[in-house]
């Protein structure tokens, strides 16, 4: 089975099998995941400096935060699955 990639913005491509949950960051709990993520050496920023706007949750333990609009990348996902 083919790894299915997605832009998640700038330059930044993720593996779409790898992601168990795409997040909006604006609530006390996920600026804490975020937080601790850092911490702990999981986050993996991806935004360049821009503003966080979705928290990518992985299946790997990892946390990752994009500059995209967690629909955004919500619909590139369900677009390449319909291909």
């Amino acid at each position: 089975m083919p790894v299915k990639l997605v832009h998640i913005g700038y330059g930044s491509i993720l593996a779409a099998n790898r992601i168990l949950a795409i997040i909006s960051p604006e609530s006390a709990p996920v600026r804490r995941m975020i937080s601790q993520a850092r911490d702990n050496g999981t986050l993996i920023d991806s935004t360049y400096g821009r503003k966080t706007k979705a928290v990518i949750v992985l299946d790997t333990g990892h946390v990752l935060i994009a500059a995209l609009q967690p629909e955004t990348i919500a619909n590139r996902i369900e677009q390449q699955q319909m291909e």
